[in-house]
């Protein structure tokens, strides 16, 4: 048992005794079937890691080890729902339809707006396919490449690996939620005279929300914790394999219920770094408080989850600035910045061959449980503008956000980000492999049409 969490043997049945009575007392509520499973997926090879540019060689080998975690959730006759988490910087789409179609090829039935991949963002984790492509700021070596093209194989195999086994372990189970909060998160965008640095900024707004989903067998046996926090993954910067605090979190409650499956998918939190950080002691005190106040909740009372689960999923397009011309790309290529000079020879070729992308394909997820409880999973690095504004705008005691969800393609900037400017507005595009920032408006665009799929009765305006 870990030293950081105490509680009693007689605390923790009294608990599962609760639990069991309220599964007898109410047989509605145990009309979930749910099952969990992890697999380790660290890699047993050398490979670039992704998440920070600074990095010239491939890793150094592990500090903690990966993991890909899945929780299947099934109301009565209906089709399963699925939710994936993933240490990984950000999974790509194609490698989450690759996964979803192995699923399918196994028999089982899942519709795409049934299956949630969730990157936990940990920038100590290997780089994949499509990527950041130029994060580095020159071509990976053919080593390189192969090392990192045969790290995704392993991990497609193995992230359908888990979702297949958490589906077959899918048994009778109570399905409930609470909301706690969690203070580390601290908003990154500090304005000073030449702009916004990347600093802890005080004042700015943040959104320290907890929930806290809780699944338990009919018979009182713990199952999974799935949490979410608006925060980066950025406590830790070495070059070697670390989930951050997300790991830490749920490494802490698997100590303290050793049969659990715990995980931890990121809410909007684009723009908020973990404070403090850069130490290791920060990531495990981090993660410590997401554990903390996970047990805190079950320890209470919490509010059941019930189905039907209507899932609903839309493409819009996000469409780019104004484009640099022919000219200005040509002379970018001069640019110091080894990316800005990458980026600007990519993107010359498809100027002069007028092939530049006008937009981004963007898909949304909206999950609703019955009228208990409203998920909207969002692709991308999201700013914590989006989860508060839905949470204004809808139900906020039955509205769950989060991001780093089926897809991490960029920064997904508020309309007031965008018009301040800076590394979220527009400057990380140059890593991501996006032509410009975005056109002013796509929040507009994502609101109405996440608002589209929401059930009217979550509706406050």
């Amino acid at each position: 048992m870990s030293a950081h969490l105490i509680f009693s043997g007689r605390r923790a049945g009294m608990m599962i005794l609760a639990m069991a009575e309220l599964l007898s007392a109410t047989p509605s509520l145990a009309s979930w079937r749910a099952g969990a499973a992890k697999i380790n997926i660290t890699p047993n090879h050398p490979v670039r890691l992704s998440g920070y540019g600074s990095r010239t060689t491939e890793h150094e080998g592990t500090s903690v080890e990966l993991h890909a975690k899945a929780l299947a959730l099934t109301w009565k006759e209906d089709e399963p729902v699925v939710i994936l988490t993933v240490d990984n910087c950000g999974v790509p789409a194609a490698m989450r339809d690759a996964v979803l179609k192995n699923i399918k090829q196994a028999g089982w039935k899942i519709a795409d707006a049934r299956f949630s991949l969730h990157s936990s963002h940990t920038h100590c984790a290997p780089m994949l396919p499509g990527m950041l492509p130029f994060l580095f700021g020159k071509e990976l070596t053919e080593t390189e490449q192969e090392h990192i093209n045969r790290y995704a194989g392993e991990l497609i195999r193995k992230m359908t690996e888990v979702v297949i086994l958490a589906l077959n372990a899918q048994q009778s189970a109570l399905v409930d939620w609470e909301v706690g909060k969690a203070n580390f998160a601290m908003n990154r965008r500090l304005p000073t005279p030449s702009g916004y640095a990347n600093q802890p900024n005080y004042a700015g707004v943040r959104d320290h929300s907890l929930p806290v989903m809780r699944v338990t067998s009919s018979a009182g046996k713990l199952l999974a914790l799935f949490t979410s926090y608006a925060c980066h993954c950025t406590t830790l910067a070495i070059n070697q394999t670390h989930p951050d605090w997300a790991g830490y979190a749920q490494k802490e409650l698997e100590l303290r219920f050793p049969e659990v499956i715990a995980m931890t998918a990121i809410g909007c939190g684009a723009d908020q770094n973990p404070n403090p950080r850069r130490e290791l002691t920060f990531a495990v005190s981090h993660g410590v408080s997401i554990a903390k106040e996970t047990v805190r909740l079950i320890n209470l009372p919490m509010r059941p989850i019930v189905g039907p689960v209507t899932c609903s999923s839309k493409e819009v397009m996000l469409p780019f600035d104004t484009p640099p011309d022919v000219p200005t790309w040509r002379q970018r290529t001069l640019d110091k910045n080894p990316q800005t000079a990458m980026h600007a020879r990519h993107f010359l070729a498809l100027a002069e061959a007028k092939n530049v992308p006008p937009a981004l394909p963007y898909a949304l997820q909206v999950w609703s449980f019955a009228d208990s409880l409203l998920t909207i999973n969002l692709p991308g690095e999201v700013v914590v503008d989006y989860s508060l504004r839905f949470k204004k705008e809808n139900d906020p005691k039955r509205t769950w956000v989060n991001a780093y969800t089926n897809d991490v393609p960029c920064y997904i900037p508020s309309q007031r980000v965008w018009e301040e400017g800076g590394y979220e507005a527009g400057g990380a595009m140059i890593y991501y492999g996006r032509p410009n920032r975005f056109a002013s408006g796509i929040e507009e665009i994502i609101v109405r049409n996440v608002r589209e799929l929401i059930p009217a009765g979550y509706h406050i305006k």
